[in-house]
């Protein structure tokens, strides 16, 4: 094998939804207070939904541009490449570097929807309901075997979200963003029973809950003066969190089928994680009152949960310490983070440094991918078509050279001084 053979199943990328979403999905009585995109006077484009207003921050959609466009400040639409928007440029852009399959976050309405919670339970269920079928009918069926459907929660509910998860997986969807840590939102930890009917239809529907990081809407920030590399650096440090208290929840005791993927985490905490939690149980278990029934906690957690990394090198080789089952790749196309259009030159050579052999390339490129979220892009897809090499040479005239796209380049220093100001306003509003 080589990086041409590859077959590329991303499972964290993102989409910037676009301005006509809600048109064909949210009843007509709805449509009058639903989000809106809304274009300013200085050139940039927002989501407003009632009294809240949505920027779209520029390292949410820099692919394709220059690393000084990099930034936080709001932009519009026609600053950042079509494909973050638009399905059918999408899919050339994942042609074009060798991505065949692909699973979209969203972006406005946060990773669990909790913009989307209002005080009326219906408007806010329309919205989510409109927002899943928005994705599955519209962006997803758009190019059958392109997309790995994800579907929103109705956070607010746990009835009404596993209403939903078993709505859409008659569908075809076996994905779930949900948040990290409930508790932070308002709403019960995964301790409590409260969740149970969401957890039985996650289990009932085959369907994994995407936990991806950031979806509280809280990231480590060790002072409001911080850098902003101190809060990049530290982003994935919330799924740890996360991992732990799902592992030691009685979630997965009390639902052994319970599937959990953490999205943008990376891997090369995993093997040290590990060894904690078995090193926890081993000299606490007697007075925490653990019990998985004669497993270690390291074997529970390769039993339930898919890890995902971008470019670990060191991941890949402790990847039979992680579980070589248990490890997905993702592009997160159109971040910062994102290696997009040369994403398999790199992930290839952490391949080769690593000496890892074909079949557990495969499994770490797309088949883990495939099994964990019911996802068979092949139906759709010759095998021979759907390498590195076929995709890119059927998109071998699609622009994917670096162009500079911003309206004006800001300067780093005012990029830094809005940056603390929003830290300042967050830590204020969290105080209250």
């Amino acid at each position: 094998m080589n990086a041409e053979d590859m077959i590329l199943i991303s499972v964290d990328d993102h989409v910037i939804e676009p301005p006509d979403m809600f048109v064909n999905h949210l009843p007509e009585k709805y449509r009058a207070e639903a989000p809106r995109l809304v274009h300013r006077e200085d050139g940039t484009d927002v989501w407003q939904f009632r009294d809240t207003v949505i920027p779209n921050a520029a390292l949410n959609a820099v692919a394709g541009r220059p690393k000084e466009e990099y930034g936080l400040e709001p932009q519009g639409l026609d600053e950042i490449r079509p494909g973050c928007y638009d399905v059918h440029e999408r899919v050339k852009d994942m042609n074009a570097g060798g991505i065949l399959g692909s699973m979209n976050f969203p972006s406005f309405p946060g990773f669990s929807a909790r913009l989307f919670a209002t005080e009326d339970s219906d408007f806010s269920l329309a919205l989510v309901r409109a927002y899943n079928d928005w994705h599955i009918d519209e962006w997803c069926a758009a190019h059958p075997g392109r997309f790995i459907p994800m579907a929103l929660p109705a956070i607010w509910d746990a009835d009404l979200c596993a209403a939903e998860v078993r709505r859409v997986a008659d569908k075809g969807c076996h994905s779930l963003t949900f948040t990290e840590n409930p508790a932070v939102l308002g709403y019960p930890s995964f301790h409590h029973e409260y969740w149970n009917p969401l957890w039985k239809a996650l289990v009932d529907t085959d369907t994994v809950m995407s936990v991806h990081i950031g979806s509280s809407g809280r990231l480590s920030i060790p002072a409001i003066d911080s850098p902003p590399d101190v809060m990049i650096t530290l982003q994935p440090m919330n799924i740890v969190s996360a991992a732990a208290d799902l592992l030691w929840s009685r979630v997965l005791k009390d639902f052994p089928a319970m599937k959990i993927a953490l999205s943008e985490g990376g891997t090369g905490w995993i093997p040290y994680f590990l060894e904690r939690v078995d090193r926890t149980y081993e000299m606490h278990a007697t007075w925490t009152l653990q019990d998985f029934g004669g497993k270690l906690p390291s074997e529970i957690f390769r039993e339930h949960f898919l890890t995902c990394f971008i470019s670990d090198p060191l991941g890949v080789k402790l990847r039979h310490e992680i579980g070589i089952d248990n490890i997905a790749w993702e592009c997160d196309y159109p971040h910062s983070d994102s290696m997009w259009p040369d994403a398999p030159e790199q992930l290839w050579k952490d391949m080769v440094a690593a000496n890892v052999p074909d079949d557990e390339i495969n499994k770490m490129t797309h088949e883990n991918a495939m099994r964990w979220y019911s996802f068979d892009p092949f139906s759709h897809i010759p095998k021979e078509q759907a390498t590195v090499g076929a995709l890119r040479a059927s998109s071998a005239d699609h622009d994917v050279s670096t162009q500079s796209r911003s309206h004006r380049i800001i300067e780093p220093s005012e990029k830094l001084a809005a940056f603390h100001s929003r830290a300042q306003a967050a830590v204020a509003a969290a105080a209250k």
